[in-house]
């Protein structure tokens, strides 16, 4: 069966939220099933909410992956009530229980890409790609960053990722690494160690 590229499905946010879960490797966070189910819809719904493309990748009705990105000028098409509120929420939970960690991370993206926008214009950002861990090797994730280069050829994409997920895949895929900021973020009571790192691409170019 042919691999259509549509939109995200309603009835398939739960598959997504695993997605994310795995691909992103939560779990080296917490074990605790409820918190990495509560923060991965969190992760999706915050992604959700700025977007303005959101392209999924199906097999008849069965969800193989998925990618959004946020372009300047183009709608934010994906605004849901409940789904911000949630957000919001979970942010100020998230911050009590985390201390400085989420932020921490955060502020050194922002000051990645802070710097490199002081020498280059960008267009817009992936803020999430993930696909289907039971799918390898049919190439999904390639799939759907070719359709969004196809939508957004010539636009200056960047995208935050850091070591504890696959960022050689975008090296392949001839996105240039233009930041990197090594971090201590306290989760649990555990010190964990990150390299934050920021790639950037002119889209539809090797």
């Amino acid at each position: 069966m042919s691999i259509e590229l549509k939109e995200l499905e309603k009835k398939d946010y739960g598959k997504a939220i695993d997605f994310a879960v795995k691909g992103m490797h939560f779990e080296r966070y917490t074990q605790n099933p409820t918190a990495l189910r509560l923060y991965g819809r969190y992760f999706l719904y915050l992604e959700m909410e700025r977007a303005t493309q959101i392209i999924a990748a199906y097999e008849g009705e069965q969800l193989l992956g998925i990618i959004m990105a946020t372009v300047k000028g183009e709608k934010k098409r994906y605004h849901g009530f409940w789904r911000s509120i949630y957000v919001k929420v979970f942010s100020f939970i998230m911050n009590h229980v985390l201390g400085g960690a989420s932020s921490l991370y955060d502020d050194a993206n922002s000051a990645m890409l802070k710097k490199y926008q002081e020498t280059h214009l960008t267009d817009g950002e992936i803020c999430f790609l993930a696909a289907d861990p039971n799918t390898q090797g049919k190439g999904i994730g390639s799939k759907l960053l070719a359709e969004l280069e196809k939508r957004e050829h010539k636009k200056q994409i960047y995208l935050f990722t850091d070591n504890n997920c696959t960022w050689q895949f975008y090296e392949h895929k001839g996105f240039a690494r233009v930041g990197e900021q090594e971090i201590e973020m306290e989760i649990g009571g555990k010190n964990v160690p990150l390299t934050c790192l920021l790639y950037a691409k002119t889209m539809g170019t090797v």
